[in-house]
C-alpha cells in the first residue's frame, strides 16, 4: 500500500482541487477501502458552494464525496469482515479519494453481477428509498406515488417499489418528455406536473381513492398536493426538497383522510441506524439486484482531472441518473 494518495478537496474555489495526502489508517470499527469509482450526490454541490471562498463561502478545506465502491484494503480493530480484497460499496463523508475510511457498517458486499460504476451509484438510493418505503409501512400489493421520480434516487425508488410487489407505481416528472423512461424502468402511470394537477391526476388514476403510500422527493407545493392524492389511512413520507423545504398544506386534507406523515433523512449522525438501513436494503433487494430489476442509471462518467465538469453537469439539473467519478 502506498503512503500517499490522490484526493479531491473542496473549500478553495468553485470546484474540487486534487491533493496528494497521506493514506489514512483504519481505526477501531473502520475499514479502509481502495476506491475504484465514486458517485456524486446533490449534497456535493451544496456543500461545495457553501465552502467556496470566492462566492462568500467558509473557505474551510474538506475531503469531498459520499459514495464509493472498491476493495477492502485494511481492517481496523474489532472488524471481522468483509475480508481483505472483498468488493464493497458504501457511503461515508470523504469518498473522493483513492483510499476511503468508512464505518464497517456502512460498507456492504457488492452483489454478483454489479460492476464498480453501478455499485458506487447504489448505496444512497438503496438506503433512502427502501428506508422510506419501510418507514411508510409499505407492503406488497399497495400502490405508491413517487414524486420527482427522474431524480437519481427516484429512479431507483420506482424500481424498488415494483421489485417489492407494488400493485401500481405512479411516477411524476415535470414534463412528459421523460415519461417513456419512467415507464421503461417500471412505472405503471406517469404524471407530468407542468401539464396536469397532481392530486386530480392521481385521484383519476386510482378511481378517486388515492394511493396507499407517497414517497415525496420534491417538497414545497408538491408535498402539499400529495396529501389529497393519498387514500384514507395512507402514508406520506418526505425524503427530499428538490423544490424547497417550506410547504403550506391543507390541514383538512391531512385530518379528514387520517394520514400518517413521516420525514426521513438517513445521515451520518446515527451510524448504527444508517448501517442497519443499508444492510437491510441490500438483504431485502438481493434477488432484484442479482437479476437486474434494480439498477442505477448512469448519466455520465468523469475522472478526477475532469471533476470540475462533473460539478457543472450536476449543477445543470440535466443529468438523468447518477454522475460518477473513475478513481485514478
Amino acid at each position: 500500500m502506498p503512503s500517499t494518495m490522490t484526493a479531491l478537496y473542496g473549500g478553495t474555489g468553485p470546484a474540487w482541487a486534487s491533493r496528494e495526502v497521506p493514506v489514512p489508517a483504519p481505526g477501531p470499527g473502520q475499514v479502509l477501502v481502495r476506491a475504484r469509482v465514486a458517485a456524486l450526490n446533490h449534497a456535493d454541490a451544496s456543500v461545495l458552494a457553501a465552502a467556496d471562498p470566492t462566492a462568500g463561502g467558509t473557505g474551510v478545506p474538506y475531503l469531498a464525496g459520499y459514495e464509493f465502491a472498491g476493495e477492502v484494503a485494511a481492517l481496523g480493530e474489532g472488524v471481522a469482515g468483509p475480508g481483505i480484497g472483498a468488493r464493497v460499496m458504501g457511503t461515508t463523508p470523504g469518498s473522493f479519494a483513492q483510499y476511503v475510511l468508512a464505518d464497517h457498517r456502512h460498507a456492504v458486499p457488492i452483489p454478483d453481477g454489479l460492476g464498480y460504476e453501478e455499485a458506487a451509484a447504489l448505496p444512497t438510493g438503496l438506503l433512502t428509498e427502501h428506508g422510506a418505503l419501510t418507514s411508510g409501512g409499505f407492503e406488497a400489493g399497495r400502490s405508491v406515488l413517487i414524486t420527482g421520480a427522474t431524480s437519481s434516487v427516484g429512479l431507483v425508488g420506482v424500481q424498488i417499489a415494483k421489485a417489492l410487489g407494488a400493485s401500481t407505481v405512479v411516477a411524476t416528472t415535470r414534463t412528459a418528455a421523460r415519461g417513456a423512461l419512467l415507464r421503461e424502468i417500471g412505472a405503471d402511470e406517469v404524471v407530468a406536473t407542468e401539464e396536469r394537477d397532481l392530486a386530480e391526476a392521481v385521484l383519476e388514476l386510482t378511481g378517486g381513492e388515492g394511493v396507499d403510500l407517497v414517497l415525496d422527493h420534491v417538497g414545497g407545493r408538491t408535498f402539499a398536493a400529495c396529501l389529497p392524492a393519498t387514500r384514507v389511512d395512507g402514508s406520506v413520507v418526505n425524503i427530499g426538497r428538490l423544490d424547497r423545504a417550506e410547504s403550506t398544506i391543507d390541514l383538512d386534507a391531512l385530518s379528514y383522510r387520517h394520514l400518517r406523515v413521516r420525514g426521513v433523512s438517513f445521515g451520518f449522525s446515527r451510524p448504527a441506524k444508517l448501517g442497519a438501513v443499508l444492510s437491510g436494503a441490500v438483504d431485502a433487494l438481493a434477488p432484484a439486484l442479482l437479476d437486474g430489476r434494480v439498477r442505477p442509471l448512469i448519466d455520465s462518467t468523469y475522472d478526477f482531472d475532469t471533476a470540475s465538469e462533473a460539478v457543472r453537469r450536476l449543477g445543470s439539473h440535466q443529468a438523468l441518473g447518477k454522475i460518477v467519478l473513475a478513481v485514478p
